[in-house]
């Protein structure tokens, strides 16, 4: 069986203030929106190009910037669950996909379109 191949799509983060995160994220990396749940102006989650998701926790204790779950893109998202079973993970309730690892961290695995796996991971960004 071959390894199946992946690469980190997004990085999902609870924030308080989803807000500040959109304009810093604009304004410092010029990262702009991909996608929004609920409206601009008062966002529940908010999506970058360039990987980023912000979450709306506003009553949240911790510090800002809690890590919620990584977004991977699978080439092959069948061959990556069933290899992913070998390590002792669980299926988290919002479906097969999502996995938490013994550690804790959540894991969402989505299915990749045709090459675009192979694409993103040809590309070097430090050469």
């Amino acid at each position: 069986m071959s390894t199946p191949r992946a690469y980190v799509e997004h990085v999902a983060i609870w924030v308080k203030d989803i807000h500040w995160h959109i304009r810093f994220f604009h304004d410092v990396c010029g990262m702009t929106m991909r996608e929004v749940q609920g409206t601009l102006e008062e966002p529940v989650q908010y999506w970058t190009l360039g990987g980023m998701q912000f979450m709306a926790k506003p009553d949240h204790a911790g510090p800002e910037g809690r890590l919620g779950h990584l977004g991977v893109m699978c080439e092959d998202l069948e061959a990556a669950l069933a290899a992913a079973q070998a390590f002792g993970v669980t299926e988290m309730p919002q479906g097969r996909n999502w996995l938490r690892l013994p550690d804790g961290l959540a894991v969402e695995f989505i299915q990749a379109s045709e090459g675009a796996v192979a694409r993103a991971l040809a590309i070097d960004p430090r050469a």
